[in-house]
């Protein structure tokens, strides 16, 4: 089992940043792989950004070069840099960790981005 715990998000204005946390406990030995997922209001749960047990990254277009994953390994945390927010990038945030067996996810933290 793996347990997820992300903290972070907020109201931020347009063009604002935010760090989003996502700190692992659990099995995480078994983690190949952990990402961040959004979902906005009447739309699908959408990938944002992934890294690999060797800090391999794909983000999604639509964050390209705004967006920043990494990963702490002491820490047994994963991080979101968000720079240059838009309002579109308003959703709940999930962090996501997957093993060979098995997919977890975090509760989620809202991130609004608006003036």
């Amino acid at each position: 089992q793996v347990q997820l715990v992300e903290s972070g998000g907020g109201l931020v204005q347009p063009g604002g940043s935010l760090r989003l946390s996502c700190v692992a406990s659990g099995s995480i030995i078994s983690i190949y792989r952990m990402g961040w997922y959004r979902q906005a209001p009447g739309k699908q749960r959408e990938l944002v950004a992934a890294i690999t047990s060797i800090s391999s990254t794909a983000y999604a277009g639509s964050v390209k070069g705004r967006f920043t994953i990494s990963r702490d390994n002491a820490k047994n945390t994963v991080y979101l840099q968000m720079n240059s927010l838009k309002p579109e990038d308003t959703a709940v945030y999930y962090c996501n960790a997957h093993t060979i067996a098995n997919a977890y996810w975090g509760q989620g933290t809202q991130v609004t981005v608006s003036s």
